[in-house]
């Protein structure tokens, strides 16, 4: 089936599922404390001069996600279980084909909430969830569920949120993240449904606690996560054993006023050279920092403009490893979509960006940025990219981005339509590294159809 046979189809089935939602009588209900709600994502996306290497330089593809979950509630309990499956057509030999976008038929999650009042004084309020779930902690820069990927981030264990009087929160996990299956190329390209693994060769437990109005009206943030990693039969690892320490203070954004957001971490703790089971370890030192500063324009459509840095260090030779690892981090909010483009990624990479974001109604909103980017190893692969100069003779300067994002619900809260566009401008770097890619520009868009019932 061609790729705009599955377009028209899946985005007829989408319409339409979502017109007829869209009628009060058709909202989600819940009959004694059971409820079904679900989501279906239609994604035609297209890249021109392809930024990483080995893939195709020109290249599109589609997308479908389908995500139903079940719940059931009653007082403070409740049990849920969502199901995923996340397909492409239209791949070809030299697409970026992963289980980053194919994961078919997969309980994400499947688990059991309760809640315990008053535990730690009045008005506290403890929840402890154990099972598969998906984790969105802090500024999700080191664990998160990722939303514009085509499929998400899962996690089996246990999980620990408190909030308590005086504007203290917490959140505490021990988990297994899932290895996402099939691990075959060719099963994943015909989405051969196996279901996902979780083991103790691999496991992230830490947590976040925070505390609100500490410096004046900003909240304040520490964390701290380790992941440990280690061979198993079939899968040879880095055997990555990371600690990472970090704090946040930020100021929400209201309209009128300035807010700002500084967050940091360091890492420690060593990695294999390689995945060979002989490799020697080297020691982590690794650091990464994102900080901006905003003001937000009163009126309808409440404006903001802010600048943004970011960096992550890269690895340089001899000494300690220092490629900062962001885990299981999202990376849309800060740096650029995923998909055919996913050039960004929070490693080996410094970059200043102004963004200008705007809702000019109850249906719409947008945002532009502009970012200019720099290695911060320049001996390191830039990035994701996978573009490499290992005597630094390329210089540092990777190039100039431009994206943006426009979003517009058809139907409120049922079908929403988005646009993503990057366009990549290469510096010296990203032109004259022996395994850059050719061409200058990188051009890349994507356009996705969203019903929620």
């Amino acid at each position: 089936m061609s790729g705009s046979s599955v377009i028209m189809r899946a985005g007829c089935a989408i319409v339409v599922a979502a017109a007829a939602l869209a009628s009060p009588a058709a909202a989600e209900e819940s009959v004694e404390g059971f409820s079904v709600s679900g989501a279906m994502r239609l994604r035609y996306e297209a890249i021109d001069g392809q930024a990483r290497v080995g893939f195709n330089k020109s290249d599109d593809l589609v997308n479908l996600r389908t995500n139903v979950q079940a719940q059931y509630r009653k007082a403070d309990i409740m049990v849920a279980v969502e199901l995923y499956d996340s397909r492409v057509w239209g791949d070809r030999a030299g697409t970026p084909v992963s289980t980053n976008e194919v994961n078919a038929l997969e309980p994400v999650q499947a688990y059991v909430t309760g809640t315990l009042r008053d535990l730690l004084g009045d008005g506290s309020k403890v929840t402890i969830t154990a099972g598969r779930m998906m984790l969105n902690l802090g500024s999700r820069r080191l664990v998160a569920a990722d939303d514009y990927r085509n499929t998400t981030n899962g996690y089996t264990g246990l999980k620990v949120d408190l909030s308590a009087a005086g504007g203290w929160k917490g959140s505490f996990i021990y988990t297994l993240p899932q290895i996402r299956s099939p691990d075959d190329l060719s099963d994943v390209r015909s989405a051969k449904v196996k279901l996902d693994k979780e083991s103790f060769d691999l496991v992230l437990w830490g947590g976040q606690l925070s505390r609100a109005k500490v410096i004046g009206p900003a909240t304040v943030e520490l964390t701290y996560f380790h992941l440990g990693e280690r061979d198993a039969p079939g899968r040879p690892t880095r055997d990555r054993s990371l600690d990472t320490f970090g704090g946040r203070v930020m100021l929400e954004p209201r309209p009128g006023q300035f807010d700002y957001e500084i967050e940091g971490f360091f890492q420690t703790g060593s990695v294999s050279i390689s995945a060979s089971p002989t490799a020697a370890h080297q020691r982590v030192a690794a650091n990464f920092i994102h900080a901006d500063a905003g003001f937000t324009f009163p009126g309808g459509w409440t404006p903001r403009l802010s600048i943004e840095y970011d960096r992550a260090t890269g690895d340089k030779p001899g000494g300690k490893f220092g490629r900062f690892d962001t885990l299981f981090g999202m990376r849309r909010a800060d740096l650029a979509p995923a998909g055919l483009y996913n050039a960004l990624a929070r490693t080996n990479i410094e970059t200043v960006g102004v963004r200008f974001e705007a809702k000019p109604g109850q249906r719409i909103d947008w945002f532009a940025a502009y970012r200019p980017m720099w290695l911060a190893a320049r001996e390191d692969s830039f990035s994701s990219t996978g573009v490499r100069d290992a005597t630094g003779r390329s210089g540092d300067f990777a190039g100039h981005q431009l994206e943006g994002r426009i979003r517009y619900w058809f139907v409120p809260k049922r079908l929403q339509f988005e646009f993503d566009g990057v366009l990549l401008s290469k510096g010296r770097f990203l032109q004259d590294a022996p395994n850059a890619t050719a061409g200058r520009w990188t051009r890349y868009a994507s356009f996705n159809l969203l019903a929620i019932f």
